[in-house]
């Protein structure tokens, strides 16, 4: 996360907070389960496991299954698109999520848009990837609190001042997003996704003016 411009960090930001915001939305739907956060559904899948509730064992990790096979259809999106691998990652997120809503609208979602959900936060993990590797977590905040504490213990050490002001950016983000997700699903139902899908679009719009805006080099100073 370092190396990444203050112009991305913001990118982060706003895409922490949809899904912060999606990922409550399907905690209240489905009761207490979760469509971004997997150790949390792998937890719920191995108590109700041992509990004898095969209903909550086949959502929880059929969850997690979605959510698995979105990171597995993003990460090939990458590597088969030529160029502009962001911003079609971007977009495949964006068009799960809508799919989900009208399919929920046309009465046609049940277990499958819950399922879409858990695909599209999946996909949007694979937004910020370098070298193959995810250079951003967007969808869960454990490591990044664990991160945030080593760099506040740097700050008052003698290390780097604001460095965990980015993660705890990201954390706040994702929190805002979803008290507002919940509010929103008390009101809207499902529909209230249609508040992120505006936030995705707007994601959208910002990366491809970042694009045509790359950000520039920090200047160097010469010393005469």
């Amino acid at each position: 996360m370092q190396s990444h411009h203050r112009s991305e960090m913001l990118l982060a930001a706003i895409l922490s907070s949809a899904a912060g915001f999606v990922d409550a939305v399907g905690f209240i739907h489905l009761g207490g389960y979760f469509v971004s956060f997997m150790s949390g559904n792998s937890t719920r899948g191995g108590t109700a496991l041992a509990e004898g509730n095969w209903t909550g064992f086949a959502l929880a990790f059929g969850l997690v299954a979605a959510f698995l096979t979105g990171v597995v259809s993003a990460s090939i999106l990458r590597r088969i698109v030529p160029s502009r691998k962001r911003m079609a990652v971007l977009l495949y997120v964006t068009a799960a999520l809508t799919s989900a809503v009208v399919l929920f609208n046309l009465g046609l979602g049940g277990w499958l848009a819950p399922a879409i959900m858990a695909l599209a936060m999946g996909a949007e993990n694979v937004i910020f990837e370098r070298d193959g590797e995810v250079s951003i977590g967007l969808t869960y905040m454990t490591g990044t609190l664990v991160k945030m504490g080593q760099h506040i213990a740097n700050a008052l050490t003698g290390g780097e001042k604001r460095l965990w002001l980015r993660y705890l950016t990201l954390w706040l983000s994702l929190t805002t997003g979803s008290i507002v997700g919940g509010f929103s699903y008390l009101a809207l139902d499902l529909n209230a996704l249609w508040i992120a899908v505006g936030v995705l679009v707007l994601a959208v719009v910002f990366n491809g003016w970042l694009r045509l805006n790359p950000p520039r080099p920090p200047a160097t100073r010469v010393v005469l």
